[in-house]
């Protein structure tokens, strides 16, 4: 059997990487869709693949008419896209009285517009095939919210009521739409948090690390695989313990 594809945006971070290297570990062709990035880094990512089936193309996610020529590439060079990740995110922290509309603007457009731009462009083949794979990296700021982090946290719960909502619609198709809710994970966004408040965050996480970038490409690999198909709408915490509901 041909393996299917994935596309995983924000592909060349670091849990993008993970979430890459991952699924195409257990089966499937990726695609690392990024904005462009230097030759430097990009040697890098393709380095730390090592022989894996996973390739890079340049995506806006911003953008919907760029989203549609992505997904059209890839099809065209590999075939219809069977999973989608949609993990790209980004940061404009301010508290509300500071932040300015840009800061709201670019929140909400790359960490929750993108997931419409994407679904969009393969939901419907996902539909007509009868299988499809969708998970949408949430976060735990989502679930708490956080100081100064008014449009992210908006986003990213967003992103869940997207998720339910699309899985009902696809429920029937053989298609599952999740979310996972990453905690405090390594990555420069994390290492970029000062050391003091770091050491915070760390005590009163109950497994006593911070989590890693494999943690949540485990999680997406579960998600992905065909015996999950009886799991949709959920959020699925990967926080180490640090914030429980039910």
């Amino acid at each position: 059997m041909t393996a299917r594809v994935a596309l995983v945006t924000g592909g060349i971070g670091a849990i993008g990487s993970a979430i890459c290297r991952s699924l195409a570990g257990n089966g499937y062709r990726v695609i690392a869709a990024d904005l462009p990035a230097s030759e430097s880094r990009l040697t890098q990512f393709r380095e730390s693949m090592g022989a894996l089936p996973v390739f890079f193309e340049i995506g806006d996610v911003r953008s919907y008419d760029d989203c549609a020529a992505l997904v059209q590439r890839i099809e065209s060079a590999h075939g219809p896209v069977s999973a989608l990740i949609n993990n790209a995110g980004i940061t404009r922290d301010a508290s509300l009285r500071k932040m300015e509309p840009a800061q709201w603007d670019d929140v909400l457009s790359v960490n929750l517009d993108s997931v419409f731009n994407l679904c969009k462009q393969v939901v419907d083949g996902m539909c007509d095939r009868g299988f499809g794979r969708i998970v949408n990296i949430s976060s735990i700021i989502g679930q708490t919210g956080a100081f100064g982090q008014s449009n992210y946290a908006a986003a990213k719960a967003g992103m869940h009521g997207f998720t339910m909502a699309l899985a009902r619609e696809v429920a029937r198709k053989g298609v599952t739409v999740n979310s996972i809710s990453p905690g405090y994970i390594r990555s420069a966004m994390t290492d970029a948090i000062p050391e003091e408040i770091r050491a915070q965050v760390l005590a009163s996480v109950p497994v006593g690390r911070i989590g890693l970038p494999e943690d949540i490409a485990r999680a997406v690999a579960f998600l992905c695989a065909e015996e999950s198909s009886y799991v949709t709408g959920v959020n699925l915490p990967v926080n180490g313990g640090l914030f429980m509901s039910f």
